[in-house]
């Protein structure tokens, strides 16, 4: 009896010590596999994208699908909306989905489109511009040197408000998984921002928005005569129209009131029932003014210079200044503040879900130089 149970306690330490080794060769597969793992992730992500492909981001990833889909806010990070209430804040979009918003309010905001834009983290931007010239001449070798002048300054702060949009969706919509979320509301902020922002920065007043350029004081003094912030106009030869007799006219006499620096990257801003009328305008040889794009995506031409559709210019009237030319880019400056914050809000309107997405701009004339206007009037 106790040979056997020598034999049998023998067997079952044999068959210990081979599970115990079968362990240890699994134990080892698993870490071979998964450094094998880790090692093709690293190579993956030291790779560079192809040309035209785009690098996935964890960050926008998880605020689409956990956020935006199912309100799942933990790991997101916070913004305050109001400043007095953390837990009625927004949440800050990632950097991916913010620059594609910004990329499609570019292409649908005319103004931006040509205008400076800065992104600042205050509310308070301001920016000191010089308003004179130096003294400077001419002296001999040994000549005494007189003191020259003193350039001025002028401080700038453009007016800013907070800018918001409203989309929404329906809950089935966000569980459909072949619902485009992150598409969707990039184009939604950046069309209701687009329609808000054009219209301020045309004609705006200043006040909780942008001031827009034509909310300036305008005066038919040249440069060297008008007050610093006043935009120089040039009449159109007629109350409410174009000259009867050589209407082009105007617009050339419009051209050449900016100074020639400016006139590099320069830009007609005008509705297109206006650029409708001028389209119809021709040279003495019976050539058209207006000229297309040569090819697909670029704009056509006036003049030689570049013409932007802007619909919230006056229309053609008695005295408006429906037609602007300048350089927007030295002339017109807009301020942003920050990234786009998001609040999702399932409760307002059930079974819809808002987004309410918020962006402080601002904006106003730099340069008062760099943009000309046309007056509809006869002098």
């Amino acid at each position: 009896m106790d040979d056997f149970e020598v034999k049998a306690d023998a067997l079952e330490g044999a068959f210990d010590a081979v599970l115990a080794a079968e362990a240890v060769d699994e134990l080892k597969a698993s870490v071979a596999a998964l450094k094998a793992q880790v090692e093709r992730q690293a190579v993956a992500a030291s790779r560079l994208p192809l040309d035209g492909a785009k690098a996935a981001d964890p960050a926008a990833g998880a605020f689409v699908e956990r956020y935006l889909r199912r309100g799942i806010d933990a790991g997101i990070e916070m913004k305050s909306l109001s400043g007095a209430s953390g837990g009625e804040g927004g949440y800050a979009v990632p950097r991916e989905i913010d620059g594609a918003i910004a990329g499609t309010l570019k292409s649908l905001s005319p103004i931006r489109s040509i205008a400076t834009v800065v992104q600042t983290g205050t509310s308070g931007y301001r920016k000191l511009i010089a308003t004179g010239a130096t003294a400077a001449g001419w002296v001999g070798e040994t000549a005494a040197r007189p003191e020259t002048g003193t350039r001025s300054f002028a401080e700038i702060a453009p007016p800013s408000g907070e800018l918001y949009a409203n989309p929404a969706a329906s809950q089935a919509m966000l569980d459909d998984a072949m619902f485009n979320v992150e598409d969707w509301l990039t184009g939604e902020i950046a069309r209701e921002f687009a329609v808000a922002e054009g219209a301020a920065f045309v004609n705006g007043d200043g006040t909780n928005r942008p001031k827009g350029f034509l909310s300036y004081a305008a005066s038919d003094e040249d440069d060297a005569a008008r007050a610093f912030g006043t935009l120089q106009y040039v009449a159109s030869g007629a109350s409410g129209g174009f000259a009867a007799v050589s209407p082009q006219d105007g617009l050339i006499e419009l051209v050449h009131s900016l100074r020639a620096p400016y006139r590099q990257g320069a830009c007609w801003v005008m509705n297109s029932d206006t650029l409708a009328r001028i389209r119809k305008f021709k040279t003495s040889d019976g050539a058209f003014l207006w000229q297309p794009g040569l090819v697909e995506g670029q704009a056509a031409t006036l003049l030689g210079y570049p013409v932007v559709e802007a619909e919230d210019m006056p229309a053609v009237a008695a005295d408006s200044l429906a037609i602007a030319f300048g350089n927007f880019r030295a002339g017109y400056l807009i301020a942003d503040r920050g990234e786009t914050r998001i609040l999702r809000d399932p409760f307002s309107n059930k079974p819809f879900v808002h987004f309410y997405a918020t962006k402080r701009v601002g904006g106003a004339i730099v340069d008062s130089n760099a943009i000309k206007l046309m007056k509809f009037a006869a002098s």
